[in-house]
């Protein structure tokens, strides 16, 4: 079957040249170039030197349709026809529309008789950039442990010189004017642009503090929003923040981003909860900091704290989608049920594709046992992730509910997740939630062990997770929150 048979599945990430390649149904060497003479929207992972490579299909469909566009209207006229370029298939599901009957899909030129001249000013240039970011992000490398600065967007668009009275480079401040924008989108494609945006920032300007921070804070969401590990995701995150704290000690962003990973990735309730109070005395108005420690506290189960904090989040940012999605979250388990349904309803009816909303809702139904929208949610969750292994469990959750209720519902998906526990596709933790709503405690106990040992982000809401309810009068149970750093239940 030739590239043009196939069909166009949904948006996903290439990370190496070969699958860019393989996309096009060409070499390595030709979308290499095309990055260089056409710009190819080939991103760079920071850090990773140049052949760490990323794109998301979406983009390259785009680049097609401009590509095509361009002809047409005759802006390429002088090039040679050359051969059609269609999209390579994807072996995901996909919506109907083929590379034939496509607007992307017809016939695209190839140069061949690019300006030589020209294409060596490009790569030196292309070059100088790649070799200063490694330069840049490289020393990021070197520099340990710390957090996410996540700021809404009047937290971080601001201007103000930094107390170190660095002059920021203006084209700087644009590309990093552009990461926030991007940033505040929370999905996994516009994360991925966001840190482009910042990292040309601080290739340009690297003493820009604030840019570190938007890297940070790109990093600490690309975990929750994507695919990405927090094996990867947090030690960025980390780097980033510890930068920016070099660079400028006074910039609240940076403390919140520090007590994030002292969270998340760290453990350091105490660490945490000093820095999210320092970020705080440094700018009483951020709306990055009172957000974050909402969440942080809504951890603990000091659920009252917590919705005063994301209130005062939403006093100051009240048209942050994020924000208002926490607030639903923090009112369930604040007792404000009827209250954080109805908020996280409008959410998803308004923004469907908006992750966080299904998340919770799923979340909320499963505590109250309504598992065909349990299951509904959780689907649009998967969905919006490509999440293909989540999306196998769930299906297989619908037919166990169809089949014999709850209980073929919870017995149908453990099975199909200690399926993709064998090859290593699935937590422990995961595991440990489903053995609990099942009723099995000592398969419970034992897996939550084992995410302990592995060090699963997912365990931070052992004392919260209504999944878990079944437990907290375990020994075993108590003696993981003690030594997770979580305060004892009640």
């Amino acid at each position: 079957m030739t590239a043009s048979d196939r069909k166009i599945g949904p948006n996903r990430r290439l990370d190496t040249w070969k699958e860019i390649g393989a996309f096009f149904g060409r070499d390595e060497r030709t979308v290499k170039r095309w990055e260089i003479t056409r710009g190819l929207p080939v991103h760079r992972v920071p850090g990773g030197g140049r052949a760490n490579v990323y794109v998301n299909t979406d983009e390259l469909i785009e680049w097609l349709k401009g590509k095509n566009d361009a002809v047409e209207s005759g802006q390429n006229a002088q090039e040679p026809a050359g051969p059609a370029i269609s999209p390579a298939p994807t072996d995901q599901p996909n919506d109907g529309l083929t590379a034939d009957s496509a607007s992307f899909g017809r016939r695209i030129q190839e140069r061949r008789n690019e300006d030589s001249s020209r294409d060596v000013s490009r790569l030196w240039h292309r070059l100088r950039y790649v070799a200063a970011a490694v330069v840049v992000l490289g020393s990021l490398a070197i520099l340990g442990e710390v957090h996410r600065s996540s700021s809404a967007r009047s937290a971080r668009t601001t201007t103000e010189t930094p107390s170190t009275h660095h002059a920021i480079d203006p084209e700087a401040q644009q590309l990093y004017l552009k990461g926030v924008f991007y940033f505040d989108k929370r999905t996994p494609e516009t994360l991925n642009q966001a840190v482009d945006y910042f990292t040309q920032a601080v290739v340009r300007d690297p003493q820009y503090a604030e840019a570190y921070v938007g890297l940070a804070d790109c990093y600490n969401l690309l975990r929750e929003y994507s695919l990405m590990p927090a094996s990867e995701a947090y030690p960025r995150a980390m780097n980033a923040a510890k930068r920016a704290m070099a660079l400028d000690d006074s910039l609240s962003g940076a403390h919140s981003s520090l007590a994030f990973v002292d969270f998340y990735w760290s453990w350091d309730v105490a660490g945490a909860q000093h820095e999210f109070e320092r970020s705080l005395a440094l700018d009483p108005k951020s709306v990055l900091a009172h957000h974050w420690y909402a969440t942080f506290l809504l951890h603990l189960a000091r659920y009252q704290e917590a919705l005063s904090e994301i209130e005062k989040a939403q006093q100051l940012e009240p048209m942050s989608s994020s924000i208002l999605a926490d607030k639903g979250l923090i009112l369930f388990y604040a007792g404000q049920k009827e209250q954080a349904l109805a908020l996280l309803k409008q959410l998803e009816a308004t923004e469907p594709g908006f992750l966080s909303p299904h998340n919770y809702l799923a979340y909320i139904y499963l505590a109250q046992a309504n598992y065909a929208q349990y299951l509904a949610e959780s689907r649009k969750s998967a969905t919006l992730l490509h999440d293909e292994h989540r999306l196998a469990v769930l299906a297989a959750g619908e037919k166990g509910l169809a089949r014999s209720g709850s209980s073929g519902m919870f017995t149908a998906m453990l099975k199909a997740q200690q399926g993709l526990d064998a090859t290593g596709q699935e937590s422990a933790y995961g595991l440990a939630r489903m053995f609990a709503l099942l009723g099995n405690k000592q398969d419970a106990l034992s897996n939550l062990q084992v995410s302990y040992s592995k060090r699963e982000p997912e365990i931070l809401a052992l004392k919260i997770d209504p999944a878990l309810s079944s437990l907290r009068a375990e020994p075993g149970y108590r003696e993981l929150l003690a030594r997770i750093g979580l305060p004892a239940q009640p």
